[in-house]
């Protein structure tokens, strides 16, 4: 039984930073790509970053490169997501998912994730 759990949002000012973690259940946790997405009101769920088994490949969606960071520590099954410079747009429910992969592959769609969290509301103030 595979259990995310998401923790770090919050409400911010515009330009601030906050980061999120996400502590996975699983016992084989080395083995599984993870990634963040998230959904904003009235809006679909969207990706944000993925990062593969090992840390070393990851990918981020065009609107947040160059302001989060994706990383993972595989001794405490824990990924994290560090989101600087926040812009009121990137305010939004983030959701940690997983799904068990080859080492390199880093999916970027959701239909392509096993599991999901429950999520964590992140509120970003102009």
């Amino acid at each position: 039984q595979v259990h995310l759990v998401e923790s770090g949002g919050g409400l911010v000012q515009a330009g601030g930073s906050l980061r999120l973690s996400c502590a996975a259940s699983i016992r084989t946790f080395s083995t599984y790509a993870m990634g963040w997405f998230r959904q904003a009101q009235g809006k679909e769920r969207e990706f944000v970053a993925a990062i593969s088994w090992s840390g070393g490949n990851t990918r981020y969606a065009d609107s947040v490169k160059g302001r989060f960071t994706i990383s993972r520590d595989n001794a405490k099954n824990t990924v994290y997501l560090q989101m600087n410079g926040l812009k009121p747009e990137d305010t939004a429910i983030y959701y940690c998912a997983a799904v068990r992969r080859l080492p390199v592959i880093v999916p970027t769609i959701d239909d392509e994730y096993d599991h999901w969290g429950q999520g964590t509301q992140v509120t970003v103030s102009s």
